[in-house]
């Protein structure tokens, strides 16, 4: 299974948000742990029913989200 395909989005669930398939797991979620300090270990032992491919999954999803994307520098830095 593609890293991605372990992502999923349903308008009817969450808004929306990406999540980890089967789960209510936002993508965001994992990202603001990680972005904490949170180790793949860490988010393992808390969530229990995931995969490292699930964590790995949501990393590759949020680059290639961001991959295409324009980023305008702020003015003054």
């Amino acid at each position: 299974m593609e890293l991605v395909e372990r992502i999923e989005m349903n308008p009817e669930r969450l808004n929306g948000k990406p999540v980890i398939r089967g789960t209510r797991i936002t993508v965001e979620l994992i990202l603001k742990k990680m972005a904490e300090g949170a180790e793949i270990t860490d988010l393992l032992e808390s969530y229990p029913h995931l995969e490292k491919a699930d964590i790995q999954a949501v990393l590759n999803y949020a680059a290639r989200t961001h991959a295409d994307e324009e980023f305008v520098r702020p003015t003054g830095t």
